[in-house]
């Protein structure tokens, strides 16, 4: 759930809600997760979840994700999804997403 949250918030903003791309008609499914734990996280700890795309999606979104409780590393992991219609058929990425993974990557390159 919290790599979850991490890629749900990251999304969010990059300036693609997830909201906005179901009302477009577009599913994002995790078709591969992986996750190594490290420590527990404990009852009311306040947890950092670190979400990174580290290249540019084409057809599938790799994401990396970090939990953390301040400086700790509890847990780390990966996640691949793809894009697909409403019908559960693999598509490409709606133009408004391939916008803004463009931008995103234009402006981490310079």
């Amino acid at each position: 759930p919290w790599f979850e949250v991490g890629r749900t918030t990251l999304l969010k903003e990059m300036g693609l809600a997830y909201r906005q791309l179901e009302a477009e008609g577009f599913r994002l499914p995790v078709l591969e997760i992986s996750a190594k734990y490290f420590r527990p996280a404990l009852y009311d700890d306040t947890i950092t979840i670190v979400t990174r795309l580290p290249e540019k999606p084409v057809l599938r979104i790799r994401l990396e994700y970090e939990v953390r409780r301040g400086d700790e590393l509890l847990a780390s992991g990966c996640s691949v999804h793809a894009f697909i219609d409403r019908a559960g058929r693999p598509v490409r990425p709606p133009p408004s997403a391939v916008a803004v993974f463009t931008s995103a990557f234009k402006s981490a390159t310079g």
